[in-house]
């Protein structure tokens, strides 16, 4: 058995994000809003060039059926849910830490985007986002 130096540092960390998730829950239950919303979220990177604005979204273990991204008004959404494995049992698990349940995220865009020529592509894990903008 190997010896692994003890990190307190790593178990802050996690408590802390076990309990922004508790007081994101709390919140949204406080102010009404519905869970199914998104319980987490995953990261996303955003760039453009001069003629489209690309999304980079991170989801692994996810396809792109189980995806839904729409814009409108200016206004990409991005919603799905990773599932928890349950052929593997809890009791099984040494440790759980990814995040599982619903997810939502959107980003409002000052420029005009052309919506209905969006393009989606998943590969590694990464959901990528490419969406032209409207020439003047």
């Amino acid at each position: 058995m190997a010896i692994v130096k003890y990190n307190p540092l790593g178990e802050l960390r996690s408590m802390q994000d076990k309990m922004n998730r508790l007081l994101d829950l709390a919140w949204r239950k406080e102010l009404g809003e519905e869970l199914r919303e998104g319980v987490w979220q995953p990261a996303a990177d955003i760039y453009e060039d001069d003629g489209s604005v690309t999304v980079k979204v991170e989801l692994p273990d996810l396809e792109l059926s189980d995806v839904d991204v729409k814009v409108e008004k200016g206004t990409l959404t991005i919603r799905g849910e990773r599932r928890h494995n349950h052929e593997a049992r809890k009791e099984n698990f040494h440790r759980i830490e990814r995040s599982y349940g619903p997810f939502q995220r959107t980003f409002a865009f000052p420029m005009e985007l052309e919506a209905k020529q969006i393009g989606t592509e998943l590969d590694c894990g990464v959901l990528t986002v490419t969406i032209p903008k409207k020439k003047r």
